[in-house]
């Protein structure tokens, strides 16, 4: 795959993920993915495989009863990483959380195959979801 097929993946990968389409996502991610989300809050720490992946996913939603937005801005791809530069968005437990967030993709072989998930400010990440 080339740079604008990465781009158009994680495209993809974007409005399934707020549409709530696991489907799409158990598709577009490798059965061995890994997830790195920075910080050392409760959903912080590293996912192995897509079914945690998706059970993490899963838990962004649960934990704000369905009011977590990842707003792409840009996507910038390469051979090797695609970088997504988004905007968060999310309420829950009476915490509203709105901050720019970097998501960094590996590609391989026409699916994600790892994510490195970094915030503006970790701790006020961290604060949200504890």
């Amino acid at each position: 795959m080339g740079s604008a097929d990465n781009v158009e993946l994680v495209r993809r990968g974007y409005e399934a993920f707020n549409s709530g389409d696991m489907a799409t996502l158990s598709e577009i991610f490798a059965e061995d993915a890994v997830w790195h989300v920075a910080g050392s809050g409760v959903l912080s720490g590293t996912k192995q495989g897509r079914d945690a992946i998706l059970a993490y996913f899963g838990e962004l939603g649960a934990r704000t009863q369905g009011n977590f937005h990842a707003k792409v801005q840009d996507i910038v791809g390469g051979e090797e990483h695609t970088v997504a530069i988004q905007r968060t968005v999310a309420e829950g437990n009476g915490k509203t959380l709105d901050m720019g967030s970097v998501i960094v993709f590996v590609v391989r072989d026409g699916k994600v195959a790892e994510g490195r998930e970094y915030f503006e400010n970790t701790a006020t990440a961290d604060d949200f979801w504890a």
